[in-house]
Protein backbone atom coordinates (compact mmCIF):
# COMPACT_ATOMS: atom_id res chain seq x y z
CA UNK A 1 0.00 0.00 0.00
CA UNK A 2 1.22 3.23 -0.54
CA UNK A 3 2.17 6.37 1.42
CA UNK A 4 -1.29 8.42 2.49
CA UNK A 5 -1.56 11.66 -0.34
CA UNK A 6 -2.85 14.70 1.52
CA UNK A 7 -4.68 17.51 -0.92
CA UNK A 8 -5.22 20.31 0.94
CA UNK A 9 -8.60 22.32 -0.80
CA UNK A 10 -8.18 25.60 -2.10
CA UNK A 11 -9.96 29.19 -2.26
CA UNK A 12 -12.60 28.27 -5.16
CA UNK A 13 -12.34 24.76 -5.37
CA UNK A 14 -15.01 24.44 -2.29
CA UNK A 15 -18.29 22.59 -2.64
CA UNK A 16 -18.48 18.86 -3.78
CA UNK A 17 -15.31 16.83 -2.80
CA UNK A 18 -15.35 14.75 -5.78
CA UNK A 19 -15.29 18.28 -7.70
CA UNK A 20 -12.91 19.12 -6.04
CA UNK A 21 -10.63 16.02 -6.85
CA UNK A 22 -11.02 16.56 -10.15
CA UNK A 23 -9.39 19.90 -9.97
CA UNK A 24 -6.55 18.57 -8.43
CA UNK A 25 -6.24 15.54 -10.84
CA UNK A 26 -7.34 16.84 -13.87
CA UNK A 27 -5.68 13.70 -15.99
CA UNK A 28 -8.49 11.57 -14.25
CA UNK A 29 -11.66 10.60 -15.55
CA UNK A 30 -14.80 10.51 -13.73
CA UNK A 31 -15.05 6.79 -13.26
CA UNK A 32 -11.52 6.68 -11.51
CA UNK A 33 -12.74 8.88 -9.10
CA UNK A 34 -16.04 7.53 -8.66
CA UNK A 35 -14.18 4.36 -7.92
CA UNK A 36 -12.03 5.55 -5.27
CA UNK A 37 -14.87 6.74 -3.45
CA UNK A 38 -16.51 3.42 -3.87
CA UNK A 39 -13.59 2.10 -2.51
CA UNK A 40 -13.47 4.12 0.98
CA UNK A 41 -10.05 5.44 0.08
CA UNK A 42 -11.33 8.96 0.46
CA UNK A 43 -11.60 10.83 3.99
CA UNK A 44 -12.00 14.00 4.74
CA UNK A 45 -11.73 15.53 8.84
CA UNK A 46 -10.88 11.67 9.61
CA UNK A 47 -14.59 10.22 8.35
CA UNK A 48 -14.86 8.27 4.83
CA UNK A 49 -16.11 10.86 2.19
CA UNK A 50 -19.07 10.35 0.08
CA UNK A 51 -18.94 11.75 -3.58
CA UNK A 52 -21.41 14.47 -2.59
CA UNK A 53 -20.16 15.64 0.74
CA UNK A 54 -19.12 19.27 0.99
CA UNK A 55 -15.34 20.73 1.49
CA UNK A 56 -13.98 24.38 2.48
CA UNK A 57 -11.01 25.90 1.62
CA UNK A 58 -8.07 24.88 3.78
CA UNK A 59 -9.69 21.02 4.07
CA UNK A 60 -7.52 18.29 3.80
CA UNK A 61 -8.84 15.90 1.85
CA UNK A 62 -6.65 12.40 2.35
CA UNK A 63 -6.35 9.30 -0.17
CA UNK A 64 -5.24 5.86 0.26
CA UNK A 65 -4.28 5.83 -3.00
CA UNK A 66 -4.23 8.21 -5.96
CA UNK A 67 -6.57 7.88 -9.36
CA UNK A 68 -4.09 6.44 -12.00
CA UNK A 69 -5.12 7.54 -15.27
CA UNK A 70 -4.20 7.74 -18.80
CA UNK A 71 -1.67 5.47 -20.90
CA UNK A 72 -0.86 3.97 -17.09
CA UNK A 73 -4.73 2.35 -17.18
CA UNK A 74 -4.90 1.15 -21.14
CA UNK A 75 -5.95 -2.38 -21.67
CA UNK A 76 -2.62 -4.42 -22.40
CA UNK A 77 -2.82 -7.01 -24.60
CA UNK A 78 -3.46 -11.04 -23.34
CA UNK A 79 -2.96 -13.54 -25.93
CA UNK A 80 -4.56 -16.11 -23.58
CA UNK A 81 -7.94 -14.96 -23.32
CA UNK A 82 -9.93 -16.92 -25.83
CA UNK A 83 -12.59 -14.74 -26.89
CA UNK A 84 -16.35 -16.32 -28.72
CA UNK A 85 -16.45 -14.19 -31.47
CA UNK A 86 -20.07 -13.97 -32.88
CA UNK A 87 -19.10 -10.84 -35.86
CA UNK A 88 -16.23 -9.39 -36.49
CA UNK A 89 -16.40 -6.66 -39.29
CA UNK A 90 -14.03 -3.31 -40.28
CA UNK A 91 -16.30 -0.92 -37.74
CA UNK A 92 -16.84 -3.29 -34.92
CA UNK A 93 -16.62 -6.74 -32.90
CA UNK A 94 -19.18 -8.70 -31.07
CA UNK A 95 -17.86 -11.07 -28.60
CA UNK A 96 -20.33 -13.77 -26.64
CA UNK A 97 -18.77 -13.10 -23.16
CA UNK A 98 -18.68 -16.14 -20.62
CA UNK A 99 -19.95 -15.38 -17.15
CA UNK A 100 -16.93 -15.15 -14.12
CA UNK A 101 -14.64 -12.70 -16.52
CA UNK A 102 -14.42 -9.11 -16.08
CA UNK A 103 -15.08 -7.41 -19.04
CA UNK A 104 -12.41 -4.90 -18.88
CA UNK A 105 -9.28 -4.31 -16.20
CA UNK A 106 -9.72 -2.17 -12.99
CA UNK A 107 -5.86 -2.08 -12.24
CA UNK A 108 -3.25 -0.93 -14.21
CA UNK A 109 -1.79 -3.75 -15.49
CA UNK A 110 -4.51 -6.11 -14.99
CA UNK A 111 -5.05 -8.95 -17.42
CA UNK A 112 -7.47 -11.59 -17.53
CA UNK A 113 -10.48 -9.34 -19.10
CA UNK A 114 -12.17 -9.26 -22.22
CA UNK A 115 -10.87 -5.98 -23.29
CA UNK A 116 -6.98 -7.61 -22.69
CA UNK A 117 -8.38 -10.43 -25.07
CA UNK A 118 -9.84 -8.25 -28.02
CA UNK A 119 -6.89 -5.38 -27.64
CA UNK A 120 -4.54 -8.52 -28.27
CA UNK A 121 -6.37 -9.30 -31.72
CA UNK A 122 -7.29 -6.31 -32.65
CA UNK A 123 -4.44 -3.97 -31.95
CA UNK A 124 -6.41 -0.50 -33.05
CA UNK A 125 -9.26 -1.36 -30.41
CA UNK A 126 -6.29 -0.32 -27.26
CA UNK A 127 -6.51 2.93 -28.78
CA UNK A 128 -10.33 3.81 -28.78
CA UNK A 129 -12.43 4.54 -25.87
CA UNK A 130 -13.60 7.14 -23.70
CA UNK A 131 -12.06 5.33 -20.54
CA UNK A 132 -8.74 3.59 -21.31
CA UNK A 133 -9.77 0.47 -20.01
CA UNK A 134 -12.09 0.24 -22.66
CA UNK A 135 -10.42 -1.82 -25.06
CA UNK A 136 -13.25 -0.62 -27.38
CA UNK A 137 -15.84 -2.15 -25.74
CA UNK A 138 -18.95 0.51 -26.14
CA UNK A 139 -20.94 -0.83 -23.04
CA UNK A 140 -19.92 -3.69 -20.06
CA UNK A 141 -21.45 -6.44 -18.59
CA UNK A 142 -21.24 -7.39 -15.02
CA UNK A 143 -18.88 -10.58 -14.23
CA UNK A 144 -21.17 -12.62 -13.09
CA UNK A 145 -23.55 -11.99 -16.82
CA UNK A 146 -22.75 -13.50 -19.63
CA UNK A 147 -23.58 -12.73 -23.20
CA UNK A 148 -23.09 -10.08 -26.12
CA UNK A 149 -20.47 -7.58 -25.69
CA UNK A 150 -19.79 -5.64 -28.67
CA UNK A 151 -16.22 -3.16 -29.17
CA UNK A 152 -15.88 -0.79 -31.93
CA UNK A 153 -12.51 -0.74 -34.23
CA UNK A 154 -12.62 2.69 -35.43
CA UNK A 155 -13.18 6.18 -33.90
CA UNK A 156 -16.32 6.67 -36.26
CA UNK A 157 -18.38 3.83 -34.94
CA UNK A 158 -17.00 4.06 -31.03
CA UNK A 159 -18.46 7.64 -31.26
CA UNK A 160 -21.44 6.55 -32.90
CA UNK A 161 -22.07 3.87 -30.85
CA UNK A 162 -21.77 5.40 -27.57
CA UNK A 163 -24.09 8.15 -29.01
CA UNK A 164 -26.82 5.51 -30.03
CA UNK A 165 -26.42 4.29 -26.33
CA UNK A 166 -26.40 7.88 -24.88
CA UNK A 167 -29.75 8.51 -26.75
CA UNK A 168 -31.70 5.07 -25.68
CA UNK A 169 -31.35 4.08 -28.91
CA UNK A 170 -29.81 0.93 -28.61
CA UNK A 171 -32.17 -2.01 -27.20
CA UNK A 172 -30.95 -4.88 -25.06
CA UNK A 173 -32.60 -8.30 -24.10
CA UNK A 174 -31.43 -10.32 -21.12
CA UNK A 175 -32.58 -13.72 -19.91
CA UNK A 176 -32.63 -14.43 -16.07
CA UNK A 177 -33.69 -17.40 -13.70
CA UNK A 178 -35.35 -15.64 -10.75
CA UNK A 179 -36.28 -16.63 -7.43
CA UNK A 180 -40.15 -16.63 -8.34
CA UNK A 181 -41.76 -14.22 -10.84
CA UNK A 182 -42.12 -10.63 -10.71
CA UNK A 183 -44.77 -9.33 -9.14
CA UNK A 184 -44.96 -5.99 -11.99
CA UNK A 185 -44.33 -6.71 -15.86
CA UNK A 186 -41.91 -3.39 -15.45
CA UNK A 187 -39.84 -1.12 -13.34
CA UNK A 188 -38.64 2.31 -13.35
CA UNK A 189 -37.67 2.60 -10.29
CA UNK A 190 -34.03 5.17 -10.20
CA UNK A 191 -31.50 3.89 -9.29
CA UNK A 192 -28.55 5.20 -7.44
CA UNK A 193 -24.76 3.38 -7.41
CA UNK A 194 -23.28 2.34 -3.38
CA UNK A 195 -20.35 1.14 -3.38
CA UNK A 196 -20.45 -2.48 -4.78
CA UNK A 197 -24.46 -2.44 -5.45
CA UNK A 198 -27.06 0.44 -6.72
CA UNK A 199 -30.04 1.18 -4.65
CA UNK A 200 -33.38 2.23 -5.43
CA UNK A 201 -33.29 6.23 -4.75
CA UNK A 202 -36.21 8.23 -5.72
CA UNK A 203 -34.58 11.28 -4.98
CA UNK A 204 -31.27 10.71 -6.27
CA UNK A 205 -31.59 7.95 -8.51
CA UNK A 206 -30.71 7.98 -12.18
CA UNK A 207 -33.57 7.37 -14.72
CA UNK A 208 -34.03 3.43 -15.09
CA UNK A 209 -36.83 1.92 -16.97
CA UNK A 210 -36.63 -2.24 -17.68
CA UNK A 211 -39.47 -4.36 -18.92
CA UNK A 212 -40.12 -7.99 -17.65
CA UNK A 213 -41.92 -10.91 -19.26
CA UNK A 214 -41.79 -14.07 -18.11
CA UNK A 215 -41.06 -17.16 -20.41
CA UNK A 216 -42.19 -20.16 -17.81
CA UNK A 217 -42.45 -20.17 -14.21
CA UNK A 218 -42.80 -22.91 -11.09
CA UNK A 219 -43.51 -22.37 -7.89
CA UNK A 220 -40.07 -21.66 -6.80
CA UNK A 221 -38.52 -20.11 -9.57
CA UNK A 222 -39.11 -18.21 -13.58
CA UNK A 223 -37.39 -17.73 -16.88
CA UNK A 224 -37.55 -14.05 -17.04
CA UNK A 225 -37.08 -12.05 -20.69
CA UNK A 226 -35.97 -9.09 -19.51
CA UNK A 227 -35.75 -5.60 -21.98
CA UNK A 228 -33.62 -2.29 -21.10
CA UNK A 229 -33.13 1.06 -23.16
CA UNK A 230 -31.32 2.33 -20.42
CA UNK A 231 -27.95 1.05 -19.15
CA UNK A 232 -27.43 1.46 -15.56
CA UNK A 233 -25.20 -0.46 -13.37
CA UNK A 234 -26.99 -3.91 -12.09
CA UNK A 235 -30.38 -2.64 -13.76
CA UNK A 236 -31.95 -5.47 -14.31
CA UNK A 237 -30.35 -7.18 -11.20
CA UNK A 238 -31.83 -4.39 -9.03
CA UNK A 239 -35.43 -4.07 -10.43
CA UNK A 240 -35.74 -7.39 -10.21
CA UNK A 241 -35.03 -7.69 -6.85
CA UNK A 242 -37.29 -4.43 -6.04
CA UNK A 243 -39.92 -6.34 -8.18
CA UNK A 244 -39.69 -9.28 -5.65
CA UNK A 245 -37.94 -11.82 -7.86
CA UNK A 246 -33.68 -11.33 -7.39
CA UNK A 247 -32.15 -13.15 -9.44
CA UNK A 248 -31.29 -16.80 -8.44
CA UNK A 249 -27.96 -16.93 -7.20
CA UNK A 250 -27.44 -13.25 -6.82
CA UNK A 251 -26.85 -12.90 -3.09
CA UNK A 252 -25.80 -9.20 -3.55
CA UNK A 253 -29.38 -8.80 -3.56
CA UNK A 254 -30.38 -11.00 -1.84
CA UNK A 255 -31.37 -14.19 -4.41
CA UNK A 256 -30.39 -18.02 -3.08
CA UNK A 257 -27.94 -20.22 -4.74
CA UNK A 258 -28.99 -22.89 -6.90
CA UNK A 259 -28.15 -26.28 -5.58
CA UNK A 260 -24.82 -27.52 -7.22
CA UNK A 261 -23.90 -23.95 -8.65
CA UNK A 262 -21.73 -21.07 -8.13
CA UNK A 263 -22.61 -17.33 -9.01
CA UNK A 264 -25.68 -15.99 -10.45
CA UNK A 265 -28.18 -16.67 -13.83
CA UNK A 266 -28.10 -13.49 -16.03
CA UNK A 267 -27.71 -13.35 -19.67
CA UNK A 268 -27.42 -10.59 -22.90
CA UNK A 269 -29.35 -12.71 -24.66
CA UNK A 270 -29.91 -9.83 -27.57
CA UNK A 271 -28.72 -6.22 -28.40
CA UNK A 272 -29.44 -4.58 -31.20
CA UNK A 273 -28.62 -0.90 -32.85
CA UNK A 274 -28.42 1.49 -35.77
CA UNK A 275 -24.60 2.00 -37.04
CA UNK A 276 -23.54 3.42 -40.32
CA UNK A 277 -27.35 3.49 -41.92
CA UNK A 278 -28.61 -0.26 -40.84
CA UNK A 279 -29.90 -1.65 -37.79
CA UNK A 280 -27.49 -4.61 -36.76
CA UNK A 281 -29.41 -6.63 -34.11
CA UNK A 282 -26.72 -9.82 -32.63
CA UNK A 283 -27.77 -12.61 -30.24
CA UNK A 284 -25.35 -14.44 -28.17
CA UNK A 285 -26.33 -18.31 -27.63
CA UNK A 286 -27.39 -19.90 -24.07
CA UNK A 287 -24.34 -20.75 -22.31
CA UNK A 288 -24.23 -25.16 -21.62
CA UNK A 289 -23.95 -23.57 -17.89
CA UNK A 290 -26.95 -21.32 -17.72
CA UNK A 291 -29.16 -24.52 -19.67
CA UNK A 292 -28.05 -26.81 -17.15
CA UNK A 293 -29.60 -24.03 -14.43
CA UNK A 294 -32.66 -24.20 -16.15
CA UNK A 295 -32.79 -28.29 -16.29
CA UNK A 296 -32.30 -27.87 -12.44
CA UNK A 297 -34.93 -25.25 -11.38
CA UNK A 298 -37.35 -27.00 -13.40
CA UNK A 299 -37.34 -24.60 -15.89
CA UNK A 300 -36.38 -26.49 -19.16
Amino acid sequence: MSEPVQVTVEPGDEGRVDKALARHFPDAGRKQLAELFDEGVVRVKGKLAKKGDRVAAGDIIVLSRVPVSGEAMRALPDPAIVLDVLIERADFIAIAKPAGIPSQPLRAGELGTIANGVVARWPECAQLGDDSRDGGLVHRLDIGTSGVLVAARTEAAYRALREAFGKGLVEKEYLAITDGRPVSRECDAPLEQRGNHVAVDNTNGLAAHTIFEVDKATEAHALVRCSAQTGRMHQVRAHLAHCGSPITGDTLYKGRPLAGFEGFFLHASKIKFPLAGETIEIAAPLPERFAKALAAAGLA
